[in-house]
Formats: structure tokens, sequence, C-alpha cells
């Protein structure tokens, strides 16, 4: 999946619950269940703004683009990932 989503990331740093983050935002658990797990097709500005009001973070804290290439190794900044191999790649007519 090309967006990874890092709510778990930014719940841990606030030490704060997936039940208290639901109510805060006006989600149920569950449908916070569906954004954390990265089986939502959606995120309504909205709930995005929510999120990031109570988390006090940006969307980008919360979404990360990940190259369909770079999959495999999430543990990776996707800053890092591109050496210098990529790059020339990338120029090469």
């Amino acid at each position: 999946m090309p967006i990874v989503v890092r709510i778990d990331l930014e719940l841990a740093r606030r030490k704060m619950s997936v039940g208290e983050f639901a109510d805060r935002i006006g989600l149920t658990p569950a449908n916070v269940a569906v954004l954390k797990n990265g089986r939502a097709k959606a995120v309504r500005f909205s709930t995005l703004e929510a999120m990031c009001r109570v988390l006090d973070c940006q969307p980008g804290d919360l979404l990360e683009w990940v190259d369909e290439v770079d999959e495999p190794d999430l543990a990776q900044s996707s800053h890092a990932s591109h050496s210098t191999d990529d790059r020339s790649r990338l120029d090469t007519p």
C-alpha cells in the first residue's frame, strides 16, 4: 500500500488510548481501527483536521506516501531510501 498510516505512532507518543482518541475526534473506536490499520478508502478533511488538532500534529505526521518499490522496507525513511544510484537511474534517458 503506497500510503502508510502512522496514527499508532502518534497515539503512543502521547500515551493516548484508541478509545480516548475516538471520543475526542468524534468517531467510533471501530472506525478509528479502520483508519489505523490502513483499511480506509478515504479520509474526510474534517476528520483529518480533528485528528491533527487532538494530536497536535501535521497531516504528514499521520500519513506518509511510500513508493511501492520501497514498500517492503518500511522501517527506513522514504527520504533515506533514495540513494545516488536511484537518482542516477532516474536521470538516465
